[in-house]
């Protein structure tokens, strides 16, 4: 599997896209606004460009990126106008693989630009997109002062090597050999560290870079359930036992997809050695309450909201992983699949499955 051509999320013209299906990643975004805000305020005390130079890797095709660039821009703006100095004019990169939806990106762009008009005046700020992995390099050396990410380096440049006997999952799960466990977290420390060494290269010294990504909290990756994998992985092995799909397929299908701890990623930044952390830190995001507020004006019994709910859950993973399961299953079984996955949601959530989940903010100062 080229994952290059299938880990881009479902575009926003297809009946489920990751436009409309990514609350939790807005509401991740929203947390993490307080650090952005600090880290571009440090990062512009003490280089005064003229032209800031910002880059957001994995934007992908919803709102959330326009978001994270306000964000950038209302806090500059906001310094400049406390202190009566000029506005710096303001490049921003976006992006994302090739196989991304650049063309919603891109005609999101001119009402972004004239909301920008609207609330700050005239004002220079020219985006542009990138299409490319960020396990490469992207940009000249030392051109940019700001880097953010979120939600893209728990994303893997492959599949790890050694899973041949994962056999019944997709992913981590508890019911996993150890070896799978180690070929994860051997992937995402290769992964990481030559992600650091890259943006290191492209980022001026003092520049700033703030990430965020899917987390666990225990150190020990054999002890967390992976709970959205796991209606996936248990929804194939229903259509298994249907004759739907051949058992061979899924246990030859893994998700370059992984969740390191807190340690890790100190231990990784520390080790690799270009960036000093400002801040490290995990939080969590009530899936459950986001879900339940999208229904809270339907007068819905507690069946009926689990039901609902069950979907929601079917839809946001269908918009992430759908691109994948098509590449490697066709795209025949897919309705019958995240009807599956409704279900299964639907009846977990009922017994009170635990939709909370853990993520991680890391503000870095490149050396």
């Amino acid at each position: 599997m080229g994952e290059a051509k299938v880990l881009g999320m479902n575009a926003a013209d297809h009946e489920i896209s990751y436009a409309n299906n990514s609350l939790l990643q807005k509401a991740v975004i929203s947390k993490v606004t307080p650090i952005i805000e600090e880290s571009i305020t440090d990062m512009f005390r003490e280089t005064r460009p003229t032209c800031i130079k910002v880059a957001d890797l994995g934007c992908s095709s919803g709102p959330n990126t326009f978001h994270t660039i306000s964000q950038v821009i209302h806090t500059i703006h906001g310094i400049c106008k406390r202190q009566q100095s000029e506005l710096p004019e303001f490049e921003v990169l976006l992006n994302d693989l090739p196989e991304n939806d650049f063309n919603s990106v891109f005609k999101s762009v001119p009402d972004f630009i004239e909301r920008l008009k609207k609330e700050k005046g005239d004002m220079g700020c020219y985006v542009g997109g990138v299409a490319g992995s960020f396990y490469k390099r992207l940009f000249p050396t030392r051109s940019l002062h700001f880097v953010h990410s979120s939600y893209g380096i728990h994303w893997l440049s492959k599949v790890p090597d050694g899973l041949g006997n994962n056999k019944g999952n997709i992913y981590m799960a508890r019911s996993c050999p150890p070896n799978v466990f180690e070929a994860y977290s051997s992937q995402f420390q290769k992964d990481f560290t030559n992600f650091l060494s890259l943006r290191s290269t492209e980022i001026i010294p003092q520049g700033r870079m703030v990430l965020s990504c899917k987390a666990r909290e225990n150190p020990d990756p054999s002890m967390e359930d992976y709970v959205w994998e796991l209606i996936v992985a248990k929804s194939l092995l229903d259509l298994v036992a249907q004759g739907v799909v051949k058992e061979a397929d899924v246990d030859s299908f893994n998700i370059p997809l992984y969740s390191p701890c807190k340690e890790e990623i100190a231990e990784i930044v520390e080790r690799e050695g270009s960036f000093e952390i400002n801040s490290l830190q995990v939080f969590e995001v009530d899936n459950d309450r986001l879900l339940r507020e999208q229904h809270r004006n339907k007068d819905l019994g507690f069946k009926e909201l689990c039901i609902e709910m069950g979907k929601d859950v079917a839809n946001t993973a269908r918009a992430v992983f759908e691109p994948m399961i098509c590449s490697h299953f066709g795209d025949a079984i897919i309705d019958k699949l995240f009807v599956r996955c409704a279900d299964i949601a639907a009846d977990a959530l009922s017994y009170g499955m635990n939709l909370k989940q853990a993520n991680i903010v890391v503000s870095l100062t490149n050396k």
